[in-house]
Formats: structure tokens, sequence, C-alpha cells
């Protein structure tokens, strides 16, 4: 027997009557005459539906409705009310009800709400474990690094977090995160929401640049029946279902001016209306979001609404690129290293001296992300437990550092020369300018890493004037 129904009925002859139903269709039937034996065996068992008669002696049906879904919302409650008293239905599902059954009860019918009950009850523990799971290493904790860089964004995400824990109204500033593709924005959003006040609710994610404009709007607002051609049924939009939570608004600035306003009336009334229809409909949310655009000049272009930028950012946070983060990058790639080991079922991986110096002296154009995925096909291609520089499968033909452009070591200290051109000259300086081992050291190929040199002007030291 699978799952259990508490039937709650002083008829005995109708209780029997349902639990010999249910037991022959295999559900676990429990049987108690009165709200208050009910409530008493709830302390050693939790059955999975709680069906119940309202008019019972002592308390109601309502009242002990009530109670179990304070006790354990988790039970299904279903009531059963006589023909006519369709007021006592309506009670029970504001006091907690799933559903009501009308008297005389037709089993079948009661098989099949049983059936609605404990499919809807699955459904909620699956959101329930995604939930959990996303909040797992969702936090502070999730935010690697202790370059002064980083330390400075953690050390504003606590403040943050600590000033909105002692806020009397449940109104969250707006929070803009500016930073590269690739350097970790969506974490920052994470750790806002995971760790503060409305981690509980709903972490709802969307893309502005990953559907058409023209879908936008359906997307993050809902919309009626017949709305449009193809709204063939009515449907809530990402806002409301982040209501109680929070929305991330990712690449915020490909958001073109029409659904521009309608953000900036969101954030401003707390209300949406969904296409096709004229009531509007209060949200409680929490919006955070995210750009690697740099919102100031599109507003000074006329690309970004000045007033939706000021509104979107009352709290900004830039998060710096991987480049800038100086020891960080190795604590990154010993990390994804243990990571993608553990995935692909190889422990212990290490990386060779002169794979560190690669990791460290690489400029990471795509960042983070980048040396998240560069690692994984390392970690799958593998095979010893000594991680090579060549097997670091790095893009230095996409490396395009400004002249000039120097990296502060993660201990704040002096500077380095930019990346790939000291790179290069560290790596033939050490195989005494032998082109096909350096190139095998810095997983290049020969002509890849002569263009590289010849692009660099570089020269031999026993060749130069």
């Amino acid at each position: 027997m699978e799952h259990s129904v508490l039937i709650v009925e002083d008829d005995e002859l109708l209780a029997g009557n349902i639990q010999t139903y249910l037991e022959r269709k295999n559900f676990e039937a429990l049987v108690c005459h009165s709200a208050e034996e009910a409530l008493e065996l709830l302390q050693d068992q939790l059955p999975d539906v709680l069906l119940t008669d309202n008019s019972l002696p002592g308390m109601s049906g309502h009242e002990l409705i009530r109670e179990v879904s304070a006790r354990a919302p988790q039970i299904k409650p279903i009531m059963m009310t006589g023909y006519g008293n369709i007021e006592d239905a309506v009670q029970a599902m504001k006091a907690g009800a799933f559903h009501y059954l009308t008297k005389p009860v037709a089993l079948a019918e009661l098989k099949m709400l049983l059936e609605k009950a404990l499919e809807a009850q699955r459904l909620e523990h699956k959101l329930d474990f995604y939930h959990s799971r996303a909040a797992q290493d969702a936090g502070l904790a999730a935010l690697i690094g202790d370059s002064p860089a980083m330390l400075e964004v953690k050390s504003m995400v606590r403040r943050l977090l600590d000033a909105e824990s002692r806020m009397a109204d449940a109104e969250l500033p707006a929070v803009l995160i500016e930073g590269e593709t690739g350097t970790g924005k969506e974490l920052i959003a994470r750790a806002l929401h995971f760790d503060g006040a409305r981690g509980k609710g709903p972490f709802v994610e969307f893309n502005c640049a990953s559907i058409p404009a023209h879908l936008l709007e359906a997307e993050l607002f809902g919309h009626e029946k017949g709305a449009f051609t193809d709204a063939k049924d009515r449907r809530l939009g990402l806002v409301e279902a982040a209501d109680g939570g929070t929305l991330f608004l990712d690449e915020v600035g490909e958001m073109d001016l029409v659904l521009q306003a309608k953000l900036l009336k969101l954030l401003e009334d707390r209300t949406i209306r969904r296409i096709g229809s004229v009531k509007e409909r209060k949200v409680n949310l929490r919006i955070i979001s995210a750009t690697n655009c740099n919102l100031e000049q599109m507003v000074q272009q006329g690309k970004f609404r000045r007033d939706l930028f000021f509104r979107l950012r009352i709290i900004s946070i830039r998060v710096p690129r991987l480049y800038a983060r100086g020891d960080d990058i190795l604590l990154l790639a010993r990390h994804f290293l243990k990571q993608h080991g553990k995935r692909y079922g190889k422990p212990g991986l290490q990386f060779c001296a002169e794979a560190e110096h690669l990791l460290q002296s690489y400029s990471w154009p795509g960042n983070v992300r980048e040396l998240r995925n560069m690692l994984e096909q390392t970690v799958l291609l593998a095979q010893g437990q000594l991680v090579t520089a060549a097997q670091l499968h790095i893009c230095p033909t996409l490396v395009d550092e400004p002249a000039g452009h120097y990296r502060t070591h993660g201990n704040g200290q002096g500077a380095e020369p930019e990346a790939e051109r000291d790179m290069v000259v560290r790596m033939l300086d050490k195989t005494d300018w032998n082109v096909t081992k350096s190139a095998r050291l810095l997983g290049l190929t020969r002509d890849m890493l002569r263009y590289r040199i010849e692009k660099l002007g570089l020269v031999r030291p026993d060749r130069r004037h």
C-alpha cells in the first residue's frame, strides 16, 4: 500500500464502506469518528490525505482542517458535505481544504479526487526538492575568492543582507549587478536571495536576451486566453511566478524601450496586467537585474530609460573580471578541477607547476565561465592524475588586451605586464626558445605560437641588437 487516507466520519456505516473501498484500491485507510480522535492519531501518524465530514461531534470539520493545515501542511484535506451545503465547502477551502465532495459520496469520484490530491502533493514535493537543491551552494559560501576585489564584493553583499534583515517592511531595494559575461553575476543574485529575507520564496531567473523582443512581454507578464493568435489558454508570467520571492533579470540592457516602461511601472507600483486583461494584480517580489553593458552610455544614447536606470540601481554591485582577481584564479581552478573530477570519477587530479603558471598568466577573456568549461574538457580527457600545461585548452587567439594593461596580484602588491606577452616570453625562455616544445607546453600548435611571436614582435635574446 503506497498511500494512506485518514477518514474522519461519525457515521460508522459510511466510514466502513469508504474504508473497504479504498483498501480494495490499494490505499491504507484509517478511520476516526471525531476530530479530537483524529488529532490524537496525527501525533503518531501522518497520512497523505485527510477525508473528513463537516458535521462531527465536538470540533467541526472546518476546525479540524484548520488545525491540520497548521500542524502538517503537507497533508491534503478533503471535505465531505451534505448536498445543498456548498457554503460549507467554500468555508472548508478557505480553511485549507484541497477540495470537497458532496454526500452521498460517489466512490469513483472519491478515488479520482484522491489521485488529484496525491499528484498535487507529489508536485509540491518535487518543487521543494528543486528549491532545496537550488539553495545548496547558492549563498555567500558559493562566492569563491580571497583577492581584495572579491573580498570587497562579499563584504558589500554581507552589509546589504545585514541591513535588509533589520528592515521594517518587506519591500527590498532593487539591485543592479554589473560585470563582464562569465564573471558570476548570477551567483551574486542567488546569494542575495537565498541568504536573505526571501530565501524560502521562489527564485525566478529570466535572460532578457534569450527570446525575441515581441515575446518578452508575454513571458514576463503572462496573458489571457485569446489575447493574441497563439494564446489558447491563460498563462501566468514569470513576474507572478516570482511572487513572494525574487525575479532575476539577466542581461537587462537587452530589453526594448516599450518593455522598459512596463518594468518601471512594476518597480514603482508593484502591479502587473496580463496581456488581454483589464485587471491589475498586486505582486510582492524583489527585483535583481544584471548586465554586461555600459548602461550609463546606453542612457546617454537614448537606448535605455534614464528613470529605469536609476530605479534599478538603488544598490549597485560591480563584479570584477577574473583577470583582476590575481591568486583567485588558482583557487577557482582547483575548485573546478575537484568538482569535475568528482563528476567524472577522476578524484585526486592536480596541476603541475607549468600548468599553474599558464593558468595565472592567461588573461581569461571569458572569465570564470571560460575557466570552468575549459577545465571540464581537461578533466574529461585526462589520463593521469597530473594535469599538464599542454592539457589546458586555452584560447590565446581570443586575447585582445589593450597595450599597457597591467594585472594586480591577489595581495594587491606590484603589477605584471600584459598577460599574453609575459606568458609566451616566459615559456620560450624556459625552453631556450624551442618553439615546438613551448607550443606543446602552452597547449598551442607550432603555427599558432609562431603567429603570436610575430604579432608580439618577440625576438630571441641572442639575436637582439
